[in-house]
C-alpha cells in the first residue's frame, strides 16, 4: 500500500512534498517508486530508517502537516513463526509515531494510522460494522490490534488528530508474493501448484490497491471535525473465498482448475470478514470500488509484464509456520 499511495500521491498532488521513512525490510524495495519520482528531488524525499528510531520519526514528523502511517510488519503467517519483530514494529513503531506527532502536534493538520480489518477476527455478524468486537486472531491481527488502540488511547489523552482506518483485504500491481493474489498468479504463470489452507472456504472482502489509495485520500481531505478520532473500514462490501478466487485466476490465464493444491488450515485463521461500507460513504463520501473481476484482470496482467520484478523474490512465495505440535510446515 505503501508505494503505491506514495505513487497515487505524487501524481495527485503536484504542489505537495512528500517524505518516506523506510527500513526496507525483506518486503520493501526502492524500485516500487519509479525513477520519475526518485529524481525530482523537489517533492520526493526517501530516508532509510526505523520507525522505531525516535530521533529519526521526530525530525521528519517535525517538518510534515500530514503523518499517514503505513509501517508494520503484515503477513499472518510469518507471524506465527516469529512473532517478536511484529510486536516491536506495529506496536513499540506506532508509540514512536505518536509521541512524534504529540511533540509536533501544533504544527499538524493530520495524522492518519493504517490498521488493519485482522483487528476484528473473524465475522460475528454481517457486515462487520466499526462496533465489531476486536478479537484478533493471529499475533500479527494481536499487533495491529495494540497499535489501533494506542492511536486511539493518545486520541483521548492528548487531542492527536488522529484517524484510524481499517483495510480489508488488498491486492494489485507490487505486492509481494507470500500474498495470496500474487502467489496464485505467479504460480499459474510457472505452471505450478496453487496451494490454499484447508478447504479454501475462507471469505475476505477484497480491494484494489488504487481504490484503497483513493479511500486514504478522502480520509486527508475531509474536513477534521468530521473524522476527528474515527475508526473508519476500507472495504468493498463484498466477500469472495479463497478457493474461489485461485478458480477465477486460473479460468483467466487459460489454466486448469487440477492446479489447485491443499494444505493443512493455517492456525489463527480467520474464517469470515466482509466490511461494512456505511461509515465510509457517511464520512468520506467515496463511491464502490471498481469489480473485484476488473481488478483481478489488471493484477494479472501486471505481473506477467513484470516477471524481472516478482523472479528475484521467487523464493519468499512460501512461509515456515509454527504448528501447534511444535512442528514447522511450509505454507
Amino acid at each position: 500500500m505503501g508505494s503505491n499511495f506514495v505513487r497515487y500521491w505524487y501524481d495527485h498532488h503536484p504542489d505537495d512534498l512528500i517524505i518516506v521513512l523506510d527500513t526496507l525490510t525483506y518486503a520493501g524495495r526502492l524500485r516500487n517508486i519509479p525513477q520519475r519520482i526518485h529524481q525530482d528531488h523537489k517533492r520526493f524525499e526517501f530516508f532509510m530508517g526505523s520507525v522505531t528510531s525516535i530521533e529519526m520519526v521526530n525530525s521528519l514528523v517535525q517538518k510534515a502537516d500530514i503523518v499517514v502511517h503505513f509501517a508494520a510488519e503484515t503477513h499472518v503467517t510469518r507471524s506465527i513463526l516469529e512473532s517478536r519483530k511484529f510486536f516491536e514494529t506495529d506496536i513499540l513503531g506506532t508509540h514512536t509515531v505518536a509521541n512524534a506527532v504529540l511533540k509536533f502536534m501544533d504544527s499538524l493538520e493530520r495524522f492518519v494510522h493504517i490498521s488493519t480489518s485482522e483487528v476484528y477476527g473473524s465475522a460475528l455478524k454481517e457486515p462487520m460494522d466499526e462496533e465489531h468486537p476486536l478479537n484478533p486472531c493471529s499475533p500479527y491481527a494481536s499487533a495491529k490490534c495494540g497499535a489501533d488502540r494506542l492511536v486511539h488511547s493518545y486520541f483521548l489523552t492528548y487531542g492527536i488528530p488522529a484517524v484510524i482506518l481499517r483495510p480489508f483485504n488488498q491486492y494489485g500491481p507490487r505486492q509481494h508474493l507470500e500474498k495470496v493474489v500474487p502467489r496464485f498468479i505467479t504460480s499459474a504463470i510457472n505452471n505450478e501448484p496453487l496451494t490454499i489452507h484447508g478447504d479454501g472456504s475462507a471469505r475476505r472482502d477484497w480491494l484494489y490497491v488504487e481504490d484503497t489509495c483513493r479511500r486514504i485520500e478522502a480520509a486527508i481531505e475531509a474536513p477534521l471535525d468530521r473524522v476527528l478520532g474515527e475508526a473508519i473500514n476500507i472495504g468493498s462490501g463484498e466477500a469472495l473465498s479463497v478457493l474461489k478466487i485461485a478458480r477465477m485466476i486460473l479460468k483467466e490465464m487459460g489454466k486448469p482448475e487440477d492446479m489447485i493444491v491443499h494444505l493443512s488450515d493455517r492456525p489463527g485463521q480467520v474464517s469470515y470478514h466482509i466490511s461494512s461500507t456505511d461509515k465510509a460513504q457517511r464520512l468520506l463520501g467515496i463511491l464502490p470500488g471498481r469489480p473485484f473481476r476488473e481488478g483481478l484482470q489488471q493484477t494479472i496482467e501486471w505481473y506477467v509484464n513484470h516477471r524481472d520484478w516478482w523472479r528475484e523474490i521467487e523464493w519468499m512465495k512460501h512461509v515456515k509456520i509454527l504448528t501447534r505440535t511444535g512442528q514447522k510446515e511450509m505454507h
